[in-house]
């Protein structure tokens, strides 16, 4: 029999977005039914704050007794290890679709799901790694650990609009994951805004008297959100999960760049 979302516990949503979202082993205490992981991305940035709170721990009290770039690299390994690479894989078979499918939809679809990684996502996912490294090292310990709590929710926030844009590209039984996202109500997107904002607010207030400029910190993650939606739209005509994964990644990536270039 199957289960309505009516049914379901008030924390059944949220519990499934920490276990589709993270591999923390949280299914062996609770299991929410099956309809609950359609509205996982409604609580993908609060994944995010503990997927952030990890990782800039890391580099703050890494940095202490370690070499500075070996905390960062250590906690960007932090972060694929508890996600198990979801977003990396996901930006891997972006690279790989959107870089050898040329305009031929079902051909990128084709790549994107096919498990093994091409050249275009073997180079995508290096330079990616390069930049972020780069960018985080470019920081002071303490500006990157509090940039880090910042970027990675408001970055899932903007990324999570993806599914308000535009139609899932394909239909639950070729999904990966077997399962499609639900759209956002009013108050799921009231939600979504305030697990995404509230990090960024608190970072902006504290580094006000920095030099940090915050319209670029807001403006320059979001132009590039558009362009990338530009792109899939023109492709796919709809977003897949590895889009989500994809379009997390570089939003955050830019957080960082506009981040570091403000030190």
């Amino acid at each position: 029999m199957q289960i309505s979302l009516n049914t379901s516990k008030w924390y059944d949503r949220l519990w499934a977005s920490f276990i589709f979202f993270t591999r923390l082993p949280l299914w062996r205490l609770h299991q929410p039914p099956r309809e609950c992981y359609r509205s996982v991305v409604e609580y993908w940035p609060l994944t995010g704050w503990l997927t952030a709170g990890v990782m800039a721990a890391v580099v703050y009290f890494g940095s202490i007794w370690m070499p500075y770039p070996v905390a960062v690299l250590l906690a960007i390994a932090s972060r694929i290890l508890l996600t198990g690479a979801l977003h990396e894989d996901g930006l891997c078979d972006f690279f790989d679709g959107f870089g050898g499918g040329g305009n031929d939809r079902q051909r990128i679809l084709d790549i994107m799901k096919d498990s093994r990684t091409g050249t275009y996502g073997v180079l995508g996912i290096v330079l990616y790694g390069l930049l972020l490294l780069a960018t985080l090292v470019s920081m002071p310990r303490t500006m990157a650990a509090l940039t880090i709590l910042a970027a990675d929710p408001f970055a899932k926030m903007v990324a999570g609009q993806i599914i308000m844009m535009m139609p899932y590209a394909r239909n639950e039984e070729e999904s990966k994951a077997k399962t499609v996202y639900r759209k956002m109500s009013i108050t799921a997107g009231i939600r979504l805004a305030a697990q995404g904002l509230l990090p960024l607010a608190a970072y902006i207030y504290v580094w006000r008297n920095a030099g940090i400029d915050w319209q670029i910190l807001i403006f320059a993650p979001c132009i590039v959100m558009y362009m990338l939606y530009l792109l899939i739209w023109k492709r796919l005509h709809g977003y897949t999960g590895d889009c989500c994964g994809a379009l997390f990644l570089l939003v955050e990536l830019t957080f960082y760049i506009a981040a570091a270039s403000m030190v």
